[in-house]
């Protein structure tokens, strides 16, 4: 997957680093290091992917999540949830074990900020540096390089690997500690799924009014109602297109993750809660993998 614009890598000396799952995010990512000169070593459960990634990109595949962090300064990973986390960190084949002391693990996953703390533990009792650093900018961040990257962990790894990330992002910053990017990437969701019901029901409205919803947000979108998701969603909701973007399935794991995350520590989500459902209703509609946006097909 190329580039639509090439991104400008800023001179930095290069790394031996791994990639750990080279999906929708992951194998673009893992491509902008490789162009921005770092010696990739790359790892996909499907062992097709990472050859497919390497035959683009260079690099080399592996077997195991071991073997892609033998001689790493920094090991990438991004993959499904908690549990494939676990998988590709922990056991005897798990990134751990190959890491050599000191080297850094950063996480672009959304999963809990539970599991973020336990792996951060995990790696301090073996002499290695943990940082969860989720991601925002969807599929379109990944593939131009401009995604924005929310960390949690110890400062000082963390200085080390922001200039490398800095090749796939347009921003890499340091929340706070340990499990900080996975609550600030949920703090970032509860926000997205007010803005796309918002729009969604203003299109509705606005389209059972007679309106030209496209003359509108282009109107509006110059005004105080402007946001990203009016920009870049807005007239393909008009469209009843939803075939790109952050799909359904992802963003319905997401808002579990910050409604347990919520009952946990007492904060009152009515609308994030009820957003959710809504959701689930998209899911039942066959939309599972339509992109967020499609909200509005509850309200047609």
């Amino acid at each position: 997957m190329s580039t639509s614009n090439p991104k400008p890598y800023a001179p930095i000396a290069a790394h031996d680093v791994a990639f750990l799952g080279l999906g929708v995010m992951g194998l673009p990512m893992a491509g902008h290091l490789a162009r921005a000169g770092h010696r990739v070593t790359a790892f996909n459960r499907t062992p097709a992917k990472a050859q497919a990634w390497v035959a683009e990109y260079g690099g080399k595949a592996v077997a195991t999540p071991r073997e892609a962090a033998a001689g790493a300064s920094i090991v990438f990973s991004c993959v499904g949830n908690d549990n494939d986390l676990r998988s590709v960190v922990l056991g005897e084949n798990g990134a751990f074990a190959g890491m050599a002391r000191d080297a850094i693990f950063v996480d672009h996953t959304t999963a809990s900020a539970a599991i973020a703390r336990e792996l951060h533990a995990a790696a301090r009792a073996r002499g290695l540096h943990f940082i969860d650093a989720p991601v925002s900018g969807g599929q379109a961040g990944a593939v131009n390089g401009a995604l924005t990257v929310m960390c949690g962990g110890d400062a000082a790894p963390f200085e080390t690997m922001q200039p490398v990330a800095m090749a796939m992002a347009k921003a890499v910053t340091r929340i706070g500690a340990s499990g900080a990017g996975q609550l600030a990437k949920m703090v970032n969701q509860v926000c997205v799924a007010g803005l796309v019901q918002g729009l969604a029901e203003g299109i509705a409205f606005g389209q059972k009014a007679g309106l030209d919803m496209k003359l509108v947000l282009e109107v509006i979108g110059k005004g105080a109602a402007q946001s990203w998701q009016m920009d870049n969603r807005g007239a393909t909701m008009v469209d009843d297109r939803f075939d790109f973007g952050f799909a359904v399935d992802w963003m319905r794991k997401d808002l579990g993750l910050v409604l347990d995350e919520a009952r946990g520590n007492g904060a009152k989500l009515p609308l994030t809660a009820l957003i959710d459902q809504f959701y689930a209703d998209v899911q039942a509609m066959g939309g599972r993998r339509w992109d967020t946006s499609s909200l509005i097909k509850r309200l047609k």
